[in-house]
């Protein structure tokens, strides 16, 4: 099958959207499928306002529109509801052709914490967006629920997985500072609660791998932190590696990656009994959820490294990716999706 992916994220972001169209990628091609993927590399591109490291396409839909007929694909997946995601948009209802689309993001509530928009407004224009999609793709159950709460039809379930050849146990001794070492990995930005994790009173010391709009203010205000920005996925597995426990402060996150690529490297998981966290371990995963994040921290410390590991073998990118091919609609089978309701 030849497949569009249509995406606002892409390099030189890092963070999850990116790595799971990444790996997604690679194995959809691996099962013999033909994959091009539309992203903001192609066109001209400024910051986005307040997040710099996001750039926002400056496109006409034109040339949108050519690059989809010179590819002709069998199948168009939207990933993202950016500038990029609007034209794709507009061309598939255009022309009459079916498409998917999927929801990687707790969108609303990320864009209250950094603007203070109200949150039923921002679900008003996401509903817009994804209500002519044939397959809204959500990453857990739980947000696939909340989603049809908000009135979205056609929410399907995508999984995700983790590279276990990258992110394995070792021996790593790369965060040399005393212990227990207490390690976050993320953008750093307000949305995803980072200074929860760095103002807990806990013994060792505290990482911080990531960059974002709030890293400057965090590092002058938290200057007992060890800051090590952005990693490339072998050495961040070493750092996983080399923590005694993975703190995850976010509240707003649908999935986490960075949950499975530490657990398979051994190392549990300290979070909040939330979405998220909740979805990658239920109730008997090898990870300490509870409202005292501290105490989730020091009940983490306590866990075998090798159940870490273990659940997260249970978690794979070919079965992830297969799941999202099940759910591409095929463009021969266009008109199906845009008798339904007007743009």
């Amino acid at each position: 099958m030849k497949i569009m992916i249509v995406t606002d994220a892409w390099e030189p972001q890092v963070n999850g959207v990116v790595r799971t169209l990444k790996n997604t990628t690679r194995e959809l091609t691996a099962l013999g499928h033909r994959v091009e993927l539309l992203t903001p590399l192609e066109f001209k591109t400024i910051p986005c306002p307040t997040y710099p490291e996001i750039r926002l396409s400056l496109m006409s839909k034109r040339r949108v529109a050519r690059r989809i007929d010179e590819y002709a694909p069998d199948a168009l997946h939207i990933a993202t509801e950016g500038p990029l995601g609007m034209a794709a948009r507009a061309y598939a209802i255009r022309h009459g052709l079916p498409f998917t689309t999927a929801y990687h993001t707790r969108f609303p509530e990320y864009v209250h914490a950094r603007f203070g928009i109200p949150v039923t407004l921002t679900y008003r224009f996401l509903h817009w967006f994804h209500k002519r999609s044939q397959a809204v793709m959500a990453p857990t159950p739980v947000v696939q629920s909340d989603l049809e709460k908000h009135g979205f039809t056609n929410v399907v379930l995508w999984t995700r997985g983790v590279d276990l050849d990258i992110f394995q146990p070792m021996e790593s001794k790369v965060l040399n500072t005393a212990r227990p070492i207490f390690l976050y990995v993320g953008r750093v930005a307000v949305e995803k609660n980072v200074e929860a994790f760095l103002k807990l009173d806990l013994p060792g010391s505290k990482w911080v791998a990531g960059e974002g709009p709030a890293l400057a203010e965090l590092k002058s205000r938290y200057t007992n932190v060890n800051y090590l920005g952005v990693l490339s996925q072998p050495e961040l597995a070493k750092v996983y590696a080399a923590a005694d426990v993975f703190v995850f402060p976010s509240r707003t996150d649908t999935f986490g990656l960075v949950l499975l690529e530490a657990m398979a490297c051994g190392t549990p998981v300290a979070a909040y009994p939330v979405t998220g966290p909740i979805d990658v371990l239920g109730t008997e995963g090898p990870g300490a959820l509870n409202e005292d994040l501290r105490e989730a921290c020091l009940q983490a410390l306590k866990i075998e490294r090798a159940d870490a590991r273990a659940w997260a073998e249970r978690f794979s990118w070919r079965a992830a990716s297969e799941q999202f091919a099940s759910h591409l609609k095929p463009l021969g089978s266009r008109g199906a999706s845009t008798k339904r309701a007007t743009a």
